[in-house]
């Protein structure tokens, strides 16, 4: 499953993901990881989670994005949730040019049954087709 929070500059997307992200952690039966381009949130974040920076392993682009988040949960059979803070400023794309990514997620969420939450810049109406179905 791919759920996407979003919403213009500013409005709290990220205050959402961590708050759903540190209340997950009361239920999860597996681990739980966060990544972000930032380590501004670092200690807002519950210590069950897994804090991952991209910045600190040089990710750049859409599909270096996509193969870091498959090697993250390669790195363990036991992960149920995800959460990427930022994916279009990770990715250094707009989000109606991102549909590779997503529809990777979702092969990859069903796969492995994973819980997958992404933050996107960008009013509801404005989302392109594809994500829609992610609200």
């Amino acid at each position: 499953m791919i759920k996407i929070i979003c919403g213009p500059k500013g409005s709290g997307k990220t205050k959402k993901l961590i708050d759903e992200a540190n209340a997950a952690v009361a239920t999860a039966k597996g681990n739980l990881m966060f990544i972000t381009d930032t380590k501004r949130y670092m200690y807002d974040l519950k210590r069950e989670i897994r804090f991952i920076d991209v910045t600190d392993y040089a990710v750049a682009g859409e599909e270096a994005l996509c193969g870091f988040i498959k090697g993250a949960i390669a790195g363990g059979y036991d992960n149920e949730f995800v959460y990427v803070d930022g994916a279009t400023r990770i990715a250094g794309r707009n989000l109606k040019d991102m549909a590779q990514l997503f529809y990777m997620l979702e092969k990859v969420s069903e796969l492995r049954g994973l819980q997958i939450w992404l933050t996107c810049s960008c009013a509801e109406e404005d989302l392109p087709e594809f994500a829609k179905k992610y609200l």
